[in-house]
Formats: structure tokens, sequence, C-alpha cells
């Protein structure tokens, strides 16, 4: 069976260009998705946010990051230093970028918010024990083949405009992932399977085999 590698995310991500939300928009944001290599594979990082009453997504998993500030140099910057704060994990001495996904519109209770958010792909470079933050609940890693998979697939309903609509989600022991978070992984699983099918003879971009 394959295994999803470092080299083919990398790889998966270089392909295409981010796309970039059209429309003008109030705020910038970035968020960080990490990766750490163990010996059964790639594992990605979520946090489980804190309760706060003015939180539009108070209680939610999410990936780290946050908005964008006067004095970030860019994005990238942003996702760097919104990690530090809540997870303390310093991606620029302990980190490597390997690229960018597409830039989402934020939603927040079913209606549009002025915000775009860009997300980040790093892997860690070296061993490093993440720690919450007053702003995070607890930090958990999931295997990123197993999210690749069925085995944690699910559908939330959610009421929009009034009328109910069942959204794509991952439902892990009592981890639900769903909403900006489950659309930037969406995207992150459509360029690794966008770059396996783009190669020949059956050899994909990001597995290798588990022999």
């Amino acid at each position: 069976m394959g295994r999803t590698t470092i080299e083919g995310v990398r790889g998966a991500l270089g392909r295409h260009p981010p796309a970039t939300v059209p429309e003008p928009l109030g705020a910038r944001a970035a968020v960080a998705l990490i990766l750490r290599e163990t010996a059964s594979g790639l594992e990605l990082l979520f946090i489980h946010r804190a309760e706060h009453a003015d939180d539009p997504w108070s209680g939610h998993v999410a990936f780290p990051g946050g908005r964008a500030e006067p004095s970030d140099r860019d994005l990238v910057a942003t996702a760097i230093r919104e990690t530090r704060e809540e997870i303390e994990i310093d991606l620029l001495r302990c980190g490597e970028r390997l690229g960018a996904l597409d830039e989402v519109r934020a939603m927040a209770r079913g209606r549009p918010v002025d915000l775009a958010i860009r997300p980040y792909v790093f892997r860690l470079s070296q061993p490093v024990e993440p720690r919450p933050s007053p702003e995070v609940r607890s930090i958990v890693w999931l295997a990123l083949d197993e999210l690749l998979g069925p085995r944690w697939r699910s559908t939330l309903e959610r009421t929009y405009q009034g009328v109910p609509v069942q959204l794509p989600c991952f439902r892990i022991d009592d981890h639900l992932i769903w909403g900006l978070t489950f659309r930037m992984f969406e995207n992150l699983e459509a360029r690794l399977r966008d770059a396996a099918v783009a190669l020949p003879s059956g050899r994909t971009a990001q597995t290798r085999s588990s022999s």
C-alpha cells in the first residue's frame, strides 16, 4: 500500500500556482498546515480552539493561524507568527515551507465574512513539542493517509438561509472537522490526487511503496 511522502506533497503543491480570492476584501489571514514525519507516515496538526463568545469559530477544530497584522511582512509571516503565538512552534527555526494552497473566502455562521485566508503547508524539520496558548484547548496530530481515505468521512447538517444542507466533514473520536478547515484540507487532497493522476505508468507523486 502506498504512503504519502514529503517529497510528494512538495511536488503536488508546486504543480500549479495557488488561486486568490478575486473579490476585494477588507482583511487577509493565513494558516499553517504542519506535517511531521513519523515511523508510520505523515501526520497533520490540528488545534481545537478554546471557547470564546466573540470568536465566530469558537470551539472549532482548525489549523493554527489568524489575521494579518501591519507588522507582518507578508502572509507567510502571518502564518508563522500566529503558529508561534498559538502553539509555540517556531516555523522559522524548525520548519520548511512546502508551498501554498488556494485562498478561501471565510464563512462564519453560514454567512460570508470580509476576509480571505491563505493556507501554507509546512513540514517540521526537527522534533518539537507544541504547547497550546490560552486560545487553544488542545492539539491533535492525525495521520494524513487516514484522512485521505474514506474511514473518517461523514456529513453534518447545518441550516443556510433557512434551508438545511448536508456538509462534508471528518468525525474522528470527539473531533469534528468541517467548514473552512475541511475546505482547506480538500484543496490539499485535490492537489495530491491531481499529481498522482498526472504521472504515467501508474506511478504517483505522493506515494512510495511501504515494502
